[in-house]
């Protein structure tokens, strides 16, 4: 296992917050427009963010990430998610069509190629954009890696968070509560089909009640409090996207992005992970470095899940600072030692 390369001694893991140069409102089709902004300098190195969830929306810190004297970075909402409209839209909200997304945004945007950074379900966005549009891509950053594997889904679900052990128990119990006598047999047996049942169909105060503890059980395995207030607007919706995802596995298949790395080996490519990742385990990180040997590989002792972790961010600022080169050059990343 390569050891990661240590971030230089008093230098901050994020480059500062500064304000986007322009921010667009794109129409997508089907109702959605995306909040668009671009970060850095004009005529920087493109780069395009794509933030984790499903769901979530970008945050100001993200910004961070990267050298604005270096980089144009582009970062975005996905559909239904953060500042774009429909907040919390299902209709035409797919894998498939966040692909398609991603490249018009990079033609919208007059960009030739880009280097494309993921994190968690990002990851998984950005490998699926590759296989679709290899020519399009610079060279990859990969950080905290997410497949969507039924296995990953499962695991997600049964981890016990440690700091609040009694939190999982109140997940399952929630998806029990007052389900027809016929589904209760089949709740038992899967969890998660239940919840996400309970969060696409059920009442609005079904649905509020699912979503916080849900939120509260991601939060507890991110090592943070539960919510002190009720699930806002874009916490129901970030819940109500990624129950709409994984009810239908991601749309995607893990098998198939693993096979398809082989087309993209000639790219430039990092991977990011923490050895101690309670959201995401490291085996699915590990399983994609076997299948793209090339690419260079970073697991962290000791760090979280958050791509904002100070070890972390430093990590995947060094990692795209190696991408970018060695896109420049032509070559891959040099592997850590």
């Amino acid at each position: 296992m390569d050891a990661a390369p240590a971030p230089s001694r008093g230098a901050p893991p994020l480059w500062a917050e500064a304000a986007p140069f322009c921010t667009h409102r794109l129409a997508v089709g089907s109702g959605h427009v995306l909040h668009v902004e671009e970060c850095g300098r004009a005529d920087g190195i493109p780069v395009v963010f794509l933030h984790g969830g499903p769901g979530s929306g970008c945050s100001p810190r993200q910004r961070g990430l990267f050298d604005p004297a270096r980089f144009r970075a582009v970062l975005f909402d996905q559909r239904g998610g953060g500042r774009s409209t429909p907040l919390g839209g299902l209709r035409a909200n797919t894998t498939a069509h966040l692909v398609a997304d991603i490249e018009r945004i990079r033609t919208a945007l007059a960009i030739e190629r880009w280097i494309v950074f993921g994190g968690s379900w990002g990851s998984l966005l950005a490998l699926e954009y590759a296989g679709a549009h290899p020519h399009r891509v610079a060279g990859l950053v990969l950080r905290g890696i997410f497949l969507g594997s039924p296995a990953e889904l499962r695991a997600y679900t049964e981890r016990i968070p440690p700091r609040a052990p009694g939190l999982r128990q109140r997940l399952a119990e929630e998806a029990l509560i007052r389900l027809p006598r016929a589904r209760s047999r089949h709740a038992e047996d899967d969890l998660l089909a239940t919840w996400c049942r309970r969060m696409l169909a059920g009442r609005p105060e079904t649905r509020r009640a699912a979503a916080r503890h849900w939120l509260d059980h991601e939060r507890a395995l991110m090592g943070e409090p539960p919510l002190a207030a009720p699930p806002d607007a874009r916490e129901l919706a970030k819940a109500r996207i990624q129950a709409h995802y994984l009810a239908h596995g991601c749309f995607t298949d893990a098998a198939r992005l693993l096979a398809a790395c082989a087309a993209l080996r000639q790219l430039p490519a990092a991977i990011v992970h923490s050895a101690d990742d309670p959201v995401c385990p490291p085996a699915t990180a590990r399983a994609l470095h076997r299948a793209w040997p090339a690419a260079d590989y970073v697991e962290l002792p000791g760090a979280g899940h958050s791509g904002l972790d100070a070890a972390i961010a430093a990590a995947c600022v060094a990692a795209l600072d190696r991408v970018a080169e060695c896109a420049h050059r032509g070559a891959h990343p040099r592997r850590s030692r």
